[in-house]
């Protein structure tokens, strides 16, 4: 065997189809475009800056996206309110790894953030990445205790 002996598999290749050439290969006169009209000639098509009165295309790409920009590296947070805490016991540490196990995580790799809806009745200590003032008040009044983590 040689280069010159190595073909394609039958049915592998197909032969394009040459419109335009005349009545007899199916696909003469309009080629397939119909007649007359933008999109019978050549051209057409492809400009994204001209849209017929529509908003253009690199005007409409805010709305398509969302509200705007969105920053690419913003933190979301996983926000537990105090009244989702009212049920742990006094002296319970409150981590990432307790309110996964709760169930109480939207999303297991965003870190914690701590809000002040709700009141504490019990003392806990809590580590997490953020907190609210009014939060970290409510549960230092309780004799809680709340340490930061980076």
């Amino acid at each position: 065997m040689k280069l010159h002996d190595l073909m394609p598999k039958e049915g592998a290749k197909k032969e394009r189809k040459r419109k335009g050439q005349g009545i007899s290969a199916g696909q003469g006169k309009t080629a397939g475009r119909g007649t007359k009209g933008q999109n019978s000639r050549t051209g057409t098509g492809g400009n994204l800056y001209r849209q017929g009165g529509n908003l253009p295309f690199y005007r409409r790409l805010p709305f398509i996206r969302g509200e705007g920009f969105t920053p690419p590296h913003q933190v979301t947070y996983n926000e537990i309110n105090l009244d989702q805490l009212t049920g742990l016991k006094a002296g319970t540490e409150v981590t990432h790894a307790t309110l996964l196990a709760a169930g109480m995580l939207h999303k297991n790799s965003d870190p914690v953030a701590i809000l002040g809806r709700g009141e504490v009745t019990v003392a806990l200590h809590l580590k997490v990445q953020r907190i609210t003032k009014g939060a970290r008040a409510k549960i230092e009044a309780a004799g809680g205790t709340v340490e930061l983590l980076a």
